[in-house]
C-alpha cells in the first residue's frame, strides 16, 4: 500500500512539475508549459513549438506595453464584447458568466482588446499622401465613375448675442451669414472672411475641405454652384454654413477601397516593424531544452 502511495505521489508530483515547468522568461515574467499546453501538444515538431512560443511571447509583450500605456479596455468595452458573444450564442449574460471557462474567456477578450488598442495607438499618426494613393490606385480601375468636389465653408455655431431660444439663435446666425454672403457677392474675399469668422477648425485654411463625394441633396446643390457663386445657407454637424465650390474631379468608385487597402498594408507593415523593435528591446529567454 505504501509502495502504491509513493508511486502515485511521484507520478502526481511529476505531472504538476511538468505542467509548471518554466519554458521562457519575458521581462522577468515566467511562461510555464501549462499556460499553453494544448497548443504545444497539438504540434508534433520542435520548430512548430518554437513558433507557438514566439507568438505567445509577442502577445505578452504587446499586453505588457498596452498596460504600460494605459490602453487596456474599459469595463464598458469588455461588457459590450461579452454581450455580443452572449447574443450570438443565444445565451444571457448570466448564463455566459456561469460557464466554467468564463474567466479564461474574459482574459482572452481583455488581451485581444488591449492589443487592438495598442495597434491603433501605434499607427494612429500614419498618413498616406493623396499622390501615393493615386499612383498606386490609378490603374486599378480606369473607369472614373464617381464625382467629387472640394468646397470652402464658413461655419457659424454661436453668435455674440447669447440667445437661449434655438430658433432665435439660428435666425441671428442666418442674418450674419447673409450679411457675409452679400459682401462676398460684391467682391469681398471668401477666404479672408472664412479665416476671420468661421468657427470650424478649417478656418485657418480659408474654410477649405477635403474631397467630398457628390452624394446627398446638400452636396448635389453645392456641386451645381457656378464659379465663385455663394451657396444658400445649409446645416452641418458643426453649425449653419455657406460655401463656394472650389474644384471638382472624377475618380473610380474603387479608389476608396484601394486607398483603405494601402492604409491597412502600411499600418500592418509599420506595426510589424515596431513589434520587432519591441522584441529586440525586451528581456526574453527561451529554454529550448524543455521542449520536445
Amino acid at each position: 500500500m505504501k509502495k502504491l502511495l509513493v508511486v502515485f505521489l511521484v507520478a502526481f508530483t511529476s505531472s504538476v512539475f511538468s505542467e509548471n515547468t518554466i519554458i521562457a522568461i519575458v521581462n522577468n515574467s515566467p511562461i510555464t508549459l501549462n499556460s499553453f499546453q494544448i497548443n504545444l501538444e497539438e504540434s508534433n515538431s520542435k520548430d512548430k513549438q518554437i513558433i507557438i512560443i514566439n507568438n505567445h511571447i509577442d502577445k505578452i509583450l504587446q499586453t505588457q506595453k498596452a498596460i504600460e500605456l494605459n490602453l487596456t479596455p474599459t469595463k464598458k468595452d469588455l461588457e459590450k464584447v461579452l454581450f455580443d458573444i452572449s447574443q450570438s450564442s443565444n445565451l444571457s449574460i448570466k448564463e455566459l458568466m456561469n460557464f466554467e471557462e468564463f474567466s479564461s474567456i474574459e482574459r482572452e477578450i481583455i488581451e485581444k482588446l488591449s492589443i487592438l488598442n495598442l495597434q491603433r495607438f501605434i499607427t494612429k499618426d500614419l498618413k498616406v499622401s493623396e499622390q501615393q494613393v493615386l499612383k498606386v490606385c490609378s490603374d486599378v480601375n480606369s473607369i472614373k465613375d464617381q464625382k467629387q468636389i472640394k468646397i470652402a465653408q464658413i461655419i457659424i455655431s454661436e453668435v455674440e448675442n447669447q440667445a437661449n431660444d434655438l430658433d432665435k439663435k439660428n435666425s441671428l446666425i442666418e442674418t450674419f451669414l447673409n450679411k457675409l454672403k452679400s459682401h462676398i457677392n460684391k467682391g469681398a474675399s471668401f477666404e479672408a472672411f472664412a479665416k476671420l469668422h468661421s468657427q470650424h477648425p478649417s478656418y485657418h485654411n480659408g474654410g477649405m475641405t477635403d474631397w467630398f463625394t457628390v452624394k446627398g441633396s446638400t452636396l448635389e446643390k453645392l456641386d451645381s454652384l457656378d464659379k465663385k457663386e455663394v451657396s444658400e445657407i445649409y446645416m452641418t454637424d458643426f453649425g449653419l454654413a455657406i460655401a463656394i465650390k472650389v474644384d471638382e474631379r472624377f475618380i473610380s468608385s474603387k479608389l476608396k477601397e484601394c486607398e483603405e487597402q494601402i492604409i491597412y498594408d502600411n499600418a500592418k507593415s509599420y506595426y510589424s516593424n515596431w513589434l520587432i523593435d519591441l522584441r529586440d528591446q525586451a528581456n526574453v529567454e527561451i529554454y529550448y531544452d524543455k521542449l520536445l
